[in-house]
């Protein structure tokens, strides 16, 4: 099975898990999971659209959630143009803002969310009158769609008794307050945990604020080279400076990288050059004396030999 295939089961699995009164989607037959219908409860007054049932369709690509669906609306509302796909940050039209991370219930909180803004030149979208649009949600309950062969009301009110008997609150139409019995017990277990383990412990492992320890040498070079495991290590700072509890500023944090050791100065190449001048200096003078001892016995030799 591909990856796209089990993300859309686990989202139609999810959707039952988690029913929402607000709208309901399922695939439209178990052998095409890439194609599903959806109908959605307006959005609640004073909006034009509270009163209204609404049923469209879902084409999601074979590289779902990589690639966004696409969307259209088959009932008649005012907003959106029947059964031609729309343009949202959230469908195919624009692939640059969407995400894989969202998904199908993602997607029906958008739309239900979007149909109360202006469409201002949308791909799909139209700009009629509050009065044909609230028209148009008085009669949308008793459309029918040919292929699930049941009426937007009778679809959305089964789908509301499955939340009733799932312990999910139901109120009126577009009543946006509801609240999970279950949910409502997890979250107090989960506030109860949060407020245990924010409780302060009973013991303090690491101080508050660092120490100045006053070490010798060889016990400084001993800690900097193999602190203890799960000590934070304290390591003294030069002997121009001195760290101390009231030196360091509120909120401040101490050292917490070791100090390089100093480095021995390097010599400039003046002053290498000079050091390997000096260190050359005997040998030329041995070697200028050897010169001048020759030259003497050399002409010591001639005067010899012109006297004989």
């Amino acid at each position: 099975m591909s990856p796209s295939l089990r993300r859309l089961m686990k989202e139609a699995a999810e959707l039952s898990a988690s029913p929402s009164p607000h709208f309901h989607a399922q695939p439209v037959s178990d052998s095409n999971l890439y194609d599903w219908h959806f109908t959605i409860a307006g959005p609640p007054a004073p909006s034009p659209y509270a009163s209204g049932i609404y049923h469209g369709r879902i084409v999601l690509p074979p590289t779902y959630p990589l690639r966004p669906p696409s969307f259209r609306f088959l009932t008649p509302s005012g907003r959106f143009e029947v059964n031609r796909e729309i343009c949202l940050s959230i469908s195919g039209h624009h692939e640059e803002t969407w995400q894989p991370a969202w998904g199908i219930r993602t997607a029906l909180l958008a739309i239900r969310s979007f149909m109360d803004g202006d469409a201002k030149g949308q791909v799909g979208g139209l700009d009629v009158s509050e009065e044909v649009r609230r028209d148009h949600a008085r009669r949308s309950g008793d459309w029918c769609c040919d292929v699930c062969g049941k009426s937007n009301q009778a679809i959305l009110g089964e789908w509301r008794d499955y939340c009733k008997e799932n312990g999910v609150e139901v109120g009126d139409m577009g009543d946006e307050r509801v609240v999970s019995p279950v949910s409502k017990a997890e979250s107090e277990k989960d506030n109860t945990d949060t407020t245990r383990q924010e409780e302060p412990p009973s013991e303090k492992t690491v101080p508050d604020e660092p120490v100045a320890v006053s070490q010798g040498p060889a016990q400084q070079a001993q800690q900097q080279s193999a602190p203890e495991e799960g000590v934070q290590a304290v390591f003294a700072p030069p002997p121009s400076t001195s760290i101390t509890p009231s030196t360091l500023a509120p909120g401040s944090d101490a050292p917490s990288h070791v100090a390089p050791p100093p480095r021995q100065p390097v010599p400039y190449p003046m002053q290498t050059a000079a050091l390997q001048q000096q260190s050359e200096d005997p040998w030329l003078d041995r070697a200028i004396i050897g010169v001048l001892v020759a030259l003497v016995f050399m002409i010591l030799r001639r005067m010899a030999n012109s006297e004989d």
